[in-house]
């Protein structure tokens, strides 16, 4: 209680806010369950708010899209990276968040000097020879604009907006603690790991708000990339870049949203579609390094041909072990191995403890489903589809680098198919995972981990005595414990809680009442209305106390 009375007294109207768009939107109960109309009792607001005629007919995807939406630029990019946990929302929720843009409002033009000035030490028109005020794209945390600096070259900045870091923060705040109730509240939520998806989201965004870390994005797929001649990458300018702007070579060409033009360009939509596939599966096999938001909007076609990847904000890393992870995956898949693909998937589950037995039924039918499928008829989004569907039913929350991942292919072949109906990821897909099987293969690197295997098992059995000596030291002298982790009975221990806080309160409440009744027959001390003070003071406490006693009753009941 303490915690909510400090949360709403610090994010006071931000709360306020949150609690009327849910309520607007028919998620009433929802807010309800997550304590805000009671972090506004607690701080002293009372909300006297209701839900849209149309909420009751609306579905609940489409409503909490539309919350997210009026809630600004956190909330969108939280319904944006929830769009890629394919493995915890059904395919309708996905495209619902996918629906979501960040339709801001540009930054004032009269405060963009007084911003490069304190981003930079310097006016525009010390800093570049030409920069036009009107931005080329404003997204909710930063927009860009079209320059060129005094040597000619054309460049994009990007300037991050202002506040945005303090407001964002603020959100974060209050996404954590609502994460910390949702798993409190609603036992079923907890299973999706609400908590941790705020963690990733957080750790998301910091990097995004830095600009800096964006340009060093981009000069790690610079390297990756040197020498391709059909990938561009910008260019970053260094002298000009720092977290709140990021100064790159400004890319032309065709935007991926607006394909018909590329023949205009005299460009073949399906080698674009080949060429992109082929670097963004470069990315995630061979360089462990991937752009985890491939749509249209971030591909610029390009003579040559060639294409350019913008907006490295949101970035995906792969080890070498999920890669093997990976492949393994797809040559147990192409090779109809039940076995060696349940394996690969319970690798993902982590300590969540699953009915195996019916697992392996459930990946025996989708490999049958398979079976005889020709290649030229497999589509990867549906294999992927089927694959996550799969994990939600058995309620597994996939690493996040492996939902980016998923996401990513999804949105590859979509785009693919944009350029070219006939085109197939699974066909660009089959090379690289063979190459990559022949790799693992090859003496050198069986060698390689021969010989780490056997350092790890020489380190582990040069370990055991000391750690057995450890553990026999600590049982003799009575260090040794055992801890038991029973979360079923956390809602038991929580409503113990509850009734033992209203037991004191009532008791409290008791004790004011017989003591201010013998102060009443006190004639000495400060009087009121002819009665003394103290003693009518008494009373008034006792009775907020109560008043507080029954609604406290009366939440619990309609909780329960």
């Amino acid at each position: 209680m303490l915690k909510e009375t400090l949360i709403a007294m610090r994010d006071l109207p931000r709360m306020k806010e949150i609690s009327g768009v849910l309520i607007r939107h028919g998620l009433g109960e929802f807010a309800e369950r997550l304590r805000l109309p009671r972090a506004m009792e607690v701080a002293g607001e009372w909300l006297h708010l209701r839900k849209s005629d149309t909420a009751e007919t609306t579905p609940t995807s489409v409503r909490v899209r539309q919350a997210l939406e009026e809630l600004g630029p956190t909330f969108i990019k939280l319904g944006q990276i929830l769009s890629t946990r394919v493995d915890v929302f059904a395919p309708h929720w996905i495209a619902e968040f996918e629906k979501l843009q960040n339709n801001v409002p540009p930054i004032d033009p009269a405060l963009l000097p007084e911003l490069l000035h304190s981003a930079l030490g310097a006016p525009p028109e010390a800093l570049f020879a030409r920069f036009e005020a009107t931005p080329i794209g404003s997204a909710s945390i930063a927009q860009v604009h079209r320059a060129v600096l005094h040597d000619g070259r054309a460049v994009a900045v990007k300037l991050r907006r202002p506040g945005i870091v303090e407001k964002v923060q603020a959100d974060l705040r209050i996404l954590s603690h609502l994460a910390t109730v949702l798993e409190a509240e609603f036992p079923d939520a907890r299973r999706f790991q609400p908590q941790e998806i705020v963690r990733q989201f957080t750790r998301s965004m910091t990097r995004e708000m830095d600009l800096e870390i964006e340009a060093r994005n981009m000069e790690r797929f610079a390297r990756d990339f040197a020498g391709d001649e059909h990938v561009t990458v910008p260019g970053v300018h260094w002298q000009y870049t720092n977290p709140m702007v990021n100064v790159q070579d400004f890319i032309e060409g065709v935007p991926g949203c607006r394909i018909d033009q590329l023949a205009s360009m005299g460009l073949d939509p399906a080698d674009m579609a080949r060429h992109g596939a082929d670097a963004v599966l470069k990315m995630i096999l061979i360089n462990g390094f991937f752009h985890a938001d491939p749509h249209p909007g971030n591909v610029i076609f390009q003579p040559g041909p060639r294409i350019a990847f913008v907006d490295f904000g949101m970035v995906g890393r792969l080890s070498h072990a999920r890669r093997d992870e990976i492949v393994d995956l797809l040559a147990a898949l192409a090779q109809h191995d039940e076995r060696a693909m349940m394996d690969a998937l319970i690798e993902w589950t982590g300590s969540k403890q699953i009915d195996e037995a019916q697992f392996a039924t459930d990946i025996g039918e989708l490999v049958f489903a398979y079976e005889h499928v020709p290649l030229k008829n497999l589509r990867i989004s549906q294999l992927i589809g089927e694959i996550m569907e799969l994990i939600r039913n058995h309620s597994i929350l996939l690493p996040a680098d492996l939902a980016m991942l998923f996401k990513a292919l999804i949105t590859l072949e979509g785009l693919g198919r944009q350029l070219d109906p006939d085109f197939l990821l699974i066909e660009h897909l089959t090379p690289f995972v063979r190459r990559l099987v022949r790799a693992r293969l090859h003496p050198a690197n069986l060698l390689k981990r021969s010989r780490h295997t056997l350092g790890e098992t020489l380190s582990m059995l040069s370990s055991l005595p000391r750690g057995m000596a450890r553990l026999s030291k600590d049982m003799r002298q009575g260090k040794f414990s055992v801890n038991l982790d029973l979360k079923r009975l956390d809602s038991f221990a929580r409503q113990l809680d509850r009734s033992a806080n209203r037991l004191t309160m009532g008791i409290v409440t008791g004790a004011l009442i017989i003591g201010s009744s013998i102060v009443m027959t006190v004639n000495a001390g400060p009087r009121l209305f002819g009665l003394p003070f103290l003693g009518l003071f008494g009373f008034l406490i006792a009775m907020l106390n109560g008043l507080w006693l029954i609604a406290s009753i009366w939440r619990s009941g309609k909780q329960y």
